[in-house]
Formats: C-alpha cells, sequence, structure tokens
C-alpha cells in the first residue's frame, strides 16, 4: 500500500466500478463481453468488445473475447481442457518410474495450470489485473513457445515411460 501504482491496482481490484474509466476499465470491460456473450455467444467473429472497448483484447483478455463469441460453453469448453491437460500431465507423472521425470512433470503441468487458473481468474474479476498470458490462446510468441516446450518435453516423459514398461 506505500508505492501508488499497487494501491490503484489493489483499490481497482477491489471495486473495480470506483473508477471505470481508468483503474477498473480492463476489468469492467471484460465482465460485459462476457454478459454480452451469454450462454451461446455472439458467433465467432462477431464480437464487438475486440474493436474498440476491450484493451489488450488479443493478450491478456483474450479469453473475455472467448466468452464473448463463444459464449459460457465457450468458456466452459477452454477450462475443461486446461483441467484435462493438467490431469494428463499429472497421470504421465504417476506413470513415469524416473523420480526427476515424475518432478518434472508435475512441475510443468502446475506451471500450465496455475498459468491459466490466474488469467482465468484476472478476466473474470476474481483476481488482480497481472498481465499473464493464457496458455495457448493469447497473443504473442515467447509464452507459446514456453508452453509448447513444456507440452513436449511431457509427451517425451510419456513416451520414456512407455519404453520402460514395454522392456
Amino acid at each position: 500500500m506505500q508505492v501508488d501504482y499497487r494501491k490503484k491496482r489493489m483499490l481497482a481490484f477491489l471495486n473495480p466500478w470506483d473508477d471505470p474509466s481508468q483503474s477498473g476499465f480492463q476489468v469492467i470491460q471484460s465482465l460485459l463481453s462476457f454478459s454480452a456473450g451469454g450462454f451461446w455467444g455472439t458467433g465467432l467473429g462477431k464480437g464487438q468488445s475486440k474493436l474498440y472497448f476491450l484493451p489488450e483484447a488479443h493478450t491478456d483478455f483474450i479469453l473475455a473475447v472467448l466468452g464473448e463469441e463463444t459464449g459460457f460453453l465457450g468458456f466452459l469448453l477452454v477450462t475443461f481442457l486446461f483441467i484435462w491437460l493438467v490431469m494428463r500431465g499429472l497421470q504421465i507423472a504417476l506413470l513415469s518410474p524416473d523420480p526427476f521425470a515424475k518432478r518434472l512433470a508435475v512441475g510443468l503441468s502446475a506451471m500450465i495450470g496455475l498459468q491459466a487458473v490466474i488469467n482465468i481468474g484476472v478476466v473474470t474479476g476474481l483476481l488482480p489485473t497481472k498481465g499473464l498470458t493464457m496458455p495457448f490462446l493469447s497473443y504473442g510468441g515467447s509464452s507459446l513457445v514456453v508452453v509448447s516446450c513444456a507440452c513436449g518435453i511431457l509427451i517425451s516423459i510419456y513416451r520414456a515411460s512407455l519404453k520402460k514398461a514395454n522392456t
């Protein structure tokens, strides 16, 4: 609370409607995008929030755009796909006979899962705005490269554990 920009961020998180044109703008626009999508969505490419209203719509708040265009069902599908990915990573960890590979698989799964949970929390207004990308969905090369490498390592651990089981 001693640094001004941190204080503004926390106050905007607690009540974004106090400053709807400045510090609370992104979260409010994100929530409006979700409400515009409703249950079924407006249709892919037909969302309006990405045009002028939602800043950083292609990076940090891509899930709000997806929620507007595909609705609550699309949001649930993306959420369940991330849950499935993390659960599959934990299964790979359980299958691996190598202790290092087990820990690596758990760590990579946790990295992907926590990044997705934090982004979902920010976009839905449950967490303060942080600037963390959504794995596989947000625009930006470095995040996509790191998450893709993590999935590649998980696949490699799975293949190595299958080889060991067959010999």
